[in-house]
């Protein structure tokens, strides 16, 4: 086991994000890294119109309210998560159109929002993100489009003080 996962792991760190917060307090002043919806989506959301959705950011979640202002838990939950990775994504607030919330159920297959996409592919929802984060998946998973976790880079920079 790598020492992200060993951190990750730890009862403290994976089950309460404001002690990992805490803890890594730059990661907390991080700014909002995600766009949100500018305009609504069209009124007829096909298979087509769906694709061009979850592809344009490497990372896209559809959620219950936006970023600033979670609607649900579990969208929330999602929100901590892409924050301590400090993952620029792009937010679709399915509570502003009904066509867009049945859609994208549809188009995953899948019954829960939120619904994370990463490099256009549909990843999961709140649990399996948060399996992710706690197993140190997340961090290889975005390490493969390009990104690099902040957590990473705080566990590199602390190693890195340490010799």
């Amino acid at each position: 086991m790598n020492k992200i996962s060993q951190i990750l792991l730890r009862p403290s760190l994976a089950n309460n994000f404001a002690t990992t917060m805490r803890t890594m307090p730059a990661l907390a002043t991080f700014p909002r890294w995600y766009s949100a919806d500018a305009a609504a989506p069209p009124a007829a959301l096909d298979k087509e119109t769906l694709d061009k959705l979850v592809r344009t950011n490497k990372v896209v979640v559809f959620m219950k309210g936006n970023p600033q202002a979670p609607r649900c838990g579990f969208s929330n939950a999602v929100v901590q998560i892409m924050r301590m990775h400090g993952v620029q994504y792009d937010a679709h607030d399915v509570l502003q159109n009904e066509s867009l919330r049945q859609g994208i159920k549809e188009y995953t297959d899948w019954p829960t929002i939120p619904q994370v996409f990463i490099n256009g592919e549909f990843v999961g929802g709140c649990d399996i993100m948060m399996q992710m984060h706690q197993s140190g998946d997340l961090i290889e998973e975005l390490k493969k489009v390009g990104i690099t976790s902040e957590l990473l880079k705080a566990e590199e920079a602390k190693d890195s003080t340490k010799k």
